[in-house]
């Protein structure tokens, strides 16, 4: 069984500290560009300015020891198990976003809507939210 993860591009991002993230891509997070590493553009030739997708990303500044966290940060909530959670702290930090495209330009950059991740954070897959011709 093989369970490697190809990286297929990063995010280019404001967010450069993990204290400036929000927790959530409704809570003001910013635009992003997406760059798609040449070797996958042919993977995106189908989707659209508008399109709503999901991005998988691989959230590398996390701490991937933790089980249990307080939800949200919240010091005088009780610990819960992290699966239960958003937390982006977790033995396989793998982050899922829901945005909208706004363009695509080089044919290997796309920006989207509100997405709460650091600079640099790395991209594992892209799938459509709705896809009703596939």
């Amino acid at each position: 069984m093989d369970t490697t993860l190809k990286v297929i591009g990063k995010i280019h991002s404001s967010l450069k500290k993990i204290e400036d993230c929000p927790r959530q891509e409704n809570e003001n997070a910013p635009e992003v560009e997406i760059e798609i590493f040449p070797e996958y553009t042919e993977g995106i030739k189908d989707i659209a300015v508008g399109s709503e997708i999901l991005l998988f990303t691989w959230l590398h500044a996390s701490d991937r020891s933790i089980l249990k966290c307080q939800p949200r940060s919240n010091t005088e909530a009780p610990f819960v198990g992290v699966f239960s959670t958003r937390s982006p702290d977790r033995p396989n930090p793998i982050g899922l976003h829901s945005v909208k495209v706004i363009a695509i330009s080089n044919s290997s950059l796309i920006k989207v809507s509100a997405l709460e991740v650091l600079d640099q954070t790395p991209l594992v897959d892209i799938k459509p939210l709705w896809n009703t011709k596939l």
